[in-house]
């Protein structure tokens, strides 16, 4: 049976999705204009807009269902986090306009080695697919590995700091390190929204591995 509130938590869906994708799409764009030296400002600009646009009308659809219906703690845990990841995804399209902005403020940097950089942005780029697909289906199991994921961008992020210290080219080392640090701000945005999702999913942040496990038997069952 239908109940009232499911036909507007079914549009909050179809919006999350949609901000889901937008967040992916502009994170490899704004990569792209760096790396492959390709003018995606505008694009990414556009998409940032469009991003917090629908985290405006996210919020007026879960105030108009907190207003109107009482939802139950599933779907309570459902809008409660869905308010944080429509802003997560606000914030990635920030920093994905951020990224386009330090080619067009440092120029031709093509003679830059960007070896760590394609290593640390191919993993971003995997793990905000994930982020988005595990919210979309709701897997804890997708959401754990994503913490893992962010471990590898951090150790990264770590171990290149000091070397780009001790660079000569000024130049290359100030945009590589704008770069790695708006990355791995992406990354600790995507754990963040694996928590958020874990919550959903079990009612607790951060759950045991018993937990997630006993979670994932009944969905088989």
């Amino acid at each position: 049976m239908t109940r009232l509130i499911d036909p507007p938590l079914e549009k909050l869906s179809m919006i999350m999705s949609e901000m889901g994708n937008m967040a992916t799409d502009c994170i490899s764009l704004a990569v792209d204009s760096y790396l492959k030296g390709e003018n995606t400002t505008n694009k990414v600009y556009e998409l940032s807009c469009a991003m917090r646009n629908k985290y405006f009308e996210v919020e007026d659809i879960i105030f108009e269902m907190l207003l109107k219906y009482q939802p139950v703690a599933d779907d309570f845990r459902f809008i409660r986090s869905s308010t944080e990841i429509s802003y997560t995804f606000s914030r990635l399209g920030r920093y994905a306009y951020d990224i386009t902005q330090v080619r067009d403020l440092f120029g031709d940097i093509s003679e830059c080695k960007n070896t760590a950089l394609e290593e640390i942005s191919e993993k971003v780029k995997h793990i905000i697919k994930e982020a988005v697909l595990s919210f979309a289906e709701l897997d804890v199991r997708k959401a754990v590995k994503i913490q893992e994921d962010e471990d590898f961008i951090d150790r990264i992020y770590r171990e290149r700091l000091p070397e780009l210290i001790a660079s000569n080219n000024i130049k290359c080392a100030l945009a590589e390190a704008l770069l790695l640090r708006y990355l791995e701000r992406i990354g600790d945005h995507a754990m963040f929204m694996s928590d958020a999702i874990n919550y959903i999913v079990t009612g607790k942040h951060k759950p045991s591995e018993k937990r997630i496990a006993s979670h994932t038997k009944n969905n088989n069952v």
